[in-house]
């Protein structure tokens, strides 16, 4: 048997991605507290993405998610890491810009644990990706689009996504500034 080495490097992606996701899980959050929510996209999904990525472009002048979403033509994989928003209880914090917690809930703030760990857990994952030598970049623009398309559902407030990808240099830098 002979397996191509793009189908071989599509198979490794997508067990990559899936690790990603496990380094997410583990990584280390606030009064233990687990508000993070991962997902892997691709085919359809990924289009949507990159889609609704598109649409912000156009709708808000943003270029630089038109930037990114062309980056996602050669991304056969995206990992979307999420946190929701739930104060974690810690006294006295104020981190959030409010008194307490129960004052932020009341107030609708962002918790800054939650905000913590989800940069932690953005940095376990990718840190596994380069562990594994992929190719990848954290994008606020796919998390932005993946919320509008409610992919990881809607107690997310706050994503970003990470593509995916095995080339000879890395499509993800190096880009056109705008």
């Amino acid at each position: 048997m002979i397996i191509e080495g793009k189908a071989a490097e599509k198979k490794g992606l997508k067990q990559v991605a899936e690790l990603i996701c496990v380094a997410a899980r583990t990584a280390p959050k606030g009064k233990g507290v687990d508000n993070i929510v991962t997902a892997v996209i691709s085919d359809e999904s990924l289009e949507k993405l990159q889609k609704e990525m598109y649409r912000i472009a156009d709708e808000e002048g943003a270029e630089f998610f038109r930037r990114d979403a062309g980056c996602l033509e050669n991304t056969p994989y995206i990992v979307l890491i999420g946190t929701k928003i739930e104060p974690v209880g810690v006294a006295p914090c104020g981190y959030c810009g409010y008194l307490n917690c129960k004052e932020n809930k009341k107030n609708n703030g962002i918790c800054a644990f939650n905000t913590g760990d989800l940069g932690i857990a953005i940095g376990s994952a990718v840190s596994k990706a380069a562990d594994f030598r992929v190719d990848n970049r954290v994008l606020f623009t796919a998390g932005k689009a993946a919320l509008n398309l409610g992919f990881l559902g809607e107690e997310v407030k706050i994503a970003y996504g990470i593509p995916l990808t095995s080339s000879g240099k890395n499509i993800f830098f190096d880009r056109e500034k705008k």
